[in-house]
């Protein structure tokens, strides 16, 4: 079975972090929040106060098959000085392992030059960050092992797209249904 480490921080954005989760986890995938800021309790961006599963140092998630970056403001900024992560980020795109951002966090992946000549998007003002990708604008984007999405309101197809990447169409065709997305 696939596992899954979703990174969380205070001021990550509500939707992008849960939505993945929520939709992982009905797909059967094995699906941990992770907490970068040393305790479990998360406030997001709007408010909304999240319990992660465990603590960044707690997590095995040099095992996981797949690390995600949710967006949101500060929260990206949140992740992106912790050293821990950035190191284990560097060590899946060494292996070619899944990992995905969506929202502003893939300007987090081009500063580590992740993206360097690949299609990627993001939220629309973080556009001018991917400078070494090939921006597009899509719900969401897969190239290679990085999969990147544009934000909030691409969320439900952005999670859809790695439920596909770990469990294949079929399963997320079938949670696609369920939650009766563009119905």
């Amino acid at each position: 079975m696939s596992r899954v480490c979703v990174f969380l921080a205070d001021g990550f954005e509500e939707i992008e972090g849960l939505a993945v989760v929520d939709i992982l986890r009905r797909a059967g995938i094995e699906t941990e929040m992770v907490s970068v800021i040393g305790r479990k309790e998360i406030l997001g961006a709007h408010g909304i106060r999240v319990e992660a599963d465990s603590l960044f140092e707690e997590a095995d998630a040099a095992g996981a098959d797949m690390l995600v970056l949710p967006g949101g403001m500060p929260g990206t900024l949140n992740l992106k000085v912790h050293e821990g992560l950035l190191k284990l980020l560097k060590s899946f795109d060494s292996q070619g392992k899944y990992i995905a951002a969506i929202c502003a966090a893939p300007s987090i992946l081009a500063e580590l030059g992740m993206l360097k000549d690949r299609k990627a998007c993001s939220y629309p003002s973080f556009e001018d960050r991917l400078e070494d990708a090939q921006v597009v604008r899509e719900p969401a984007v897969t190239d290679g092992h990085i999969t990147t999405g544009r934000g909030m309101g691409t969320a439900i197809p952005f999670a859809l797209r790695l439920t596909a990447l770990l469990a294949g169409e079929e399963k997320a065709e079938e949670v696609r249904a369920s939650i009766v997305y563009g119905a």
